[in-house]
């Protein structure tokens, strides 16, 4: 492995960090350093003060018993500072008010870069999976996505503040530990030597953290996954008394989280417990060394113990905040791998803003498949300005494959898609799909106001009641809306529970209407609703025709009887174009279908 790889291993989270942070990492750094040189001065000048409070001469205040350190007094002294009683106190005092001011600093600092490093991570994920290719996204884990931006996002603050925590003890351990070598370097180097052996003891606990972090990780977006989709057929789960049993597979998934948070404490736990006992043990043991065989001049040695006590005591914090960080940690490679992810699958978006559509959309030889999955197979396709077009074809022939290449949402795999003769390639996405409205056979209702869910939060005045009016009254749920004891402003509950299916669809058509748009996309937006309401809607949709280019997938074919065109595919092809009545007339598979809804030939000429 060569050393630019073995950097990038050892410091994968320094350099995550970093990414968000820059050169703010190093002043946090600093102000560690500071705050550990100055606790270290102040703890030093304690040895003159025990020299002059023993009222021996001023002259041998401090010189002999520092050590390296006694340039600090003699410094002092150089520029007329005398190392009496009052002036050494003073200065002690003067060292660690100022170790107070630069600890002020550093946790205002901390706070500041906590919160843009959140904020960053926040932000450029939305970002991200909003361009995020819907290619990839169909085949995503939902449970991921949701543990993601939900849990995992808080445990990876943990995570930061354990790491700098590690960081900041780090780099005052190395702080104490360079004090002590000055002070007395043979005593030092036998503390930091059993310092080091007892950081070995903690290895194992470490990877074991480090390992049920990970498992942790999983499980967690194993249970969002579980919960989502409890929310999302829960009226199934109930009705069919099966909501029970799909609980008991939430409680096992929340008992094996419970489990490793357990596990994961009980480390932590050990870790603290352990932290004060070593630390005392290695001082004793050092302490009895240097005595024993070495100088046992007390003075260096308690000054050195000063700082080695400091150091060991940080020593231990770190180990504790480095396991709490790897506690997490598996959050944290979770959230890079999700970003990466995201990045690596950003959908390709072109420069040329989308105006508005003005004349053809055109379709040359336009495939596309999943991986070895042919979907679409050399299809070509004109669409004119306000046509309205049915794509009709058995289950699996590419209806919505194709929708979904017409909305932009798809790119073709092969073959060109142009608008206005511009490659979809080229068009900003954004701006395109602005111009479309979208109604699904599942109308996507908030859990908010009429107002807003047409609206899309619009601030309410004047011009956007107006539009707001219009548009309920265009779909035709005006009167609807009047009825409500609140009207705009009533409440539609989870997923709209308090209005019928054809409500829904009415305000889903309204909202798309509401916006300035050109296409209204229409994916079985009917086909979940009793014929009654279906025909009504129908009709709604047939006096937006010529207003519109509106291009509809229907399976009741009888909804697509006053459509411009109708196109007929099959295993991904366009096997017939024409109206109604000419697909009745040419296509075999066409009449089929129509016979197979129960369409007589007498109804069918009636329709047509």
């Amino acid at each position: 492995m060569d050393i630019k790889q073995r950097i990038k291993d050892n410091f994968q989270y320094f350099f995550y960090f970093f990414r968000y942070l820059r050169y703010r990492i190093f002043v946090a750094f600093g102000l560690s350093f500071t705050k550990g040189l100055l606790d270290g001065f102040g703890l030093a000048m304690f040895i003159p003060l025990l020299k002059v409070s023993s009222e021996q001469e001023q002259a041998d205040a401090g010189s002999d018993e520092l050590g390296n350190l006694s340039f600090l007094p003699e410094s002092l002294e150089a520029i007329g500072i005398d190392m009496n009683l009052v002036n050494v106190l003073l200065i002690i005092l003067f060292f660690f008010c100022m170790k107070g001011v630069v600890t002020f600093i550093e946790g205002y600092v901390q706070v500041l870069y906590q919160q843009r490093f959140m904020r960053q991570i926040r932000i450029s994920n939305i970002n991200l999976l909003n361009s995020f290719n819907f290619r990839s996204f169909v085949k995503s884990d939902v449970g991921k996505i949701q543990n993601t931006f939900s849990g995992e996002v808080e445990r990876v603050n943990v995570a930061y503040k354990s790491y700098f925590k590690s960081i900041e003890y780090g780099v005052l351990v190395l702080v104490y530990v360079l004090m002590a070598f000055s002070a007395n370097a043979r005593f030092a180097l036998i503390v930091a030597v059993g310092g080091v052996l007892s950081n070995i003891l903690f290895k194992w606990l470490f990877k074991k953290t480090k390992q049920l972090s990970k498992k942790y990780t999983s499980s967690a977006h194993s249970f969002q996954g579980l919960l989502i989709q409890l929310v999302a057929t829960y009226k199934y789960l109930k009705a069919t008394g099966r909501n029970k049993f799909y609980g008991e597979k939430l409680k096992s998934n929340i008992t094996r989280l419970e489990y490793l948070q357990r596990n994961i404490g009980i480390v932590d736990s050990l870790l603290r417990a352990l932290r004060e006992p070593v630390t005392i043990f290695v001082v004793v043991v050092g302490i009895l060394i240097q005595i024993t065989y070495f100088n046992p001049d007390i003075g260096l040695i308690i000054l050195s113990l000063l700082f080695l006590y400091r150091s060991l005591t940080f020593l231990m914090a770190l180990q504790e905040q480095w396991n709490r960080f790897l506690g997490v940690s598996g959050s944290l490679e979770n959230l890079a791998a999700f970003t990466q992810e995201l990045g690596r699958d950003k959908e390709r978006n072109g420069k040329i803003a989308f105006e508005g559509f003005s004349r053809t959309i055109q379709l040359e030889n336009v495939h596309f498949h999943y991986d070895d999955y042919v979907v679409i197979q050399g299809i070509d396709l004109e669409i004119y300005k306000n046509e309205t077009i049915a794509i009709v074809g058995e289950s699996g022939s590419g209806k919505s494959t194709l929708m979904n290449l017409l909305s932009g949402l798809l790119q073709p795999t092969q073959g060109r898609m142009l608008i206005d003769g511009v490659d979809i390639t080229e068009i900003d996405q954004y701006s395109y799909r602005k111009k479309i409205g979208y109604i699904a056979q599942e109308a996507p209702i908030f859990n908010d106001t009429i107002f807003n869910n047409v609206t899309f939060w619009a601030e309410k005045t004047p011009e956007t009641m107006a539009r707001f009016r219009h548009a309920i009254q265009k779909a035709a749920i005006a009167s609807f809306v009047d009825q409500l004891p609140a009207k705009e402003d009533e409440y539609l509950g989870n997923n709209g529970i308090n209005i019928s299916g054809g409500q829904k669809q009415r305000l889903s058509i309204a909202r798309e209407l509401y916006k300035d748009v050109d296409f209204l996309f229409m994916d079985e937006a009917t086909s979940a609703l009793d014929g009654e309401t279906e025909k009504e809607i129908q009709q709604n949709m047939d006096e937006l025709k010529g207003e519109y280019t509106i291009l509809m997938i229907a399976h009741r074919l009888a909804t697509i009887k006053n459509a411009d065109r109708i196109v007929l595919l099959n295993n991904g092809r366009v096997e017939a174009i024409g109206t109604f009545a000419e697909l009745v007339a040419t296509s075999e598979r066409f009449e089929e279908m129509v016979r197979l809804q129960g369409m007589a030939p007498e109804q069918i000429n009636n329709q047509v």
